[in-house]
């Protein structure tokens, strides 16, 4: 079965969509990557928060999931106590998410810099899109998310040609999030030191979302690590 493409008139634009091009022939990109369930509207609230030369693309993920959409399908295991899913349709979603961002750059004619946020579901398509093109993105912001084992052909090594890139990360969770299991908090825990330069930070009683703190804290991660 065909896995469905991203949606282009879907996206959220932080400027008029005519006006794409010629913004991002002097500006870099955001690509803002929403949580399971929700949709391209709910991380794009954040742009009011995040340095103003960015031009923002918030993206609906291609899966149906309740009134929302996903990037691939989840359910919880309660007997393992852990999120369930499939690494491969991971993979598939991944390969549509480069797909857009290639006719994208064909589009306009090239990037000045690439920026990812994404927020737990999204997060881990964050860190796929680095697995598949370490040196592509300038930057991540991991929020309430984990990572995945990348059991899929080619893994090992998409994995060892990340950690020697190891691209700058800003991690930001709550530790009593009630959503990411700790099975899945323990791998990324390993995983992520090993593949990115981190900036890990803790937020209590934030649960599994966000504080202006902590979207305070990664504007400015991502003040320093992109050309802004």
């Amino acid at each position: 079965m065909t896995f469905p493409a991203i949606d282009s008139t879907a996206v959220r634009w932080s400027v008029p969509r005519e006006k794409v091009a010629s913004a991002l022939a002097e500006r870099p990109l955001l690509l803002m990557l929403h949580g399971y369930g929700s949709n391209e509207g709910d991380l794009f609230s954040l742009g009011q928060y995040m340095p103003e030369e960015f031009v923002i693309a918030s993206l609906r993920a291609p899966l149906s999931a309740g009134p929302g959409f996903a990037w691939f399908q989840i359910d919880y295991d309660a007997e393992n106590a852990t999120l369930r899913r499939d690494v491969n349709e991971v993979t598939r979603s991944t390969h549509q998410l480069i797909s857009w961002i290639n006719e994208l750059e064909d589009e306009v004619g090239g990037f000045q810099d690439v920026a990812l946020l994404g927020f737990s579901q999204g997060g881990v398509m964050l860190t796929q899109l680095f697995r598949h093109q370490p040196e592509r993105y300038g930057a991540g912001v991991f929020l309430a998310s984990f990572a995945v084992d990348d059991t899929t052909a080619g893994g090992l090594e998409r994995d060892a040609a990340l950690a020697e890139v190891k691209p700058p990360i800003f991690w930001g969770r709550d530790p009593q999030d009630p959503v990411i299991t700790p099975d899945l908090i323990d791998f990324t825990r390993r995983w992520l030191p090993a593949h990115f330069d981190v900036d890990a930070q803790l937020y209590a009683h934030v649960g599994h979302g966000l504080s202006l703190e902590e979207i305070e804290d990664a504007t400015a991660f991502l003040r320093k690590h992109v050309g802004l």
